[in-house]
């Protein structure tokens, strides 16, 4: 059986978001379908999506090709992500930055 102490701690805990050090918290439009992205964790780069929302495949993405588009983009739960749920892998982006400076998607 539960004591209340712990039930109050377990509740707590689970509106503390997650600290993963991939978590988004800030991202900026750039020219010619570029982001640039910060992390919790204080990692920040640039995203390179101009081959990509290009592409003949870029399917769902090709819809950001729009300059407008591409500028509503925004941060929810810590994961990169425009109008209608698009969205980036952000433990992906994390890892090319880290090493690189920069993740570029093609």
């Amino acid at each position: 059986m539960r004591t209340q102490a712990n039930a109050k701690a377990d509740n707590a805990a689970a509106l503390t978001p997650p600290r993963s050090p991939w978590r988004v918290v800030s991202v900026k439009p750039q020219a010619n379908f570029r982001l640039w992205v910060e992390f919790q964790d204080g990692t920040a780069g640039a995203v390179d999506m101009d081959a990509f929302v290009h592409a003949d495949d870029a399917g769902v993405f090709a819809s950001l090709a729009d300059p407008a588009r591409f500028a509503e983009v925004f941060v929810d739960y810590g994961v990169v992500t425009w109008p209608g749920e698009l969205d980036l892998a952000p433990d992906a982006m994390h890892q090319a930055i880290l090493e690189t400076g920069q993740w570029v998607l093609a």
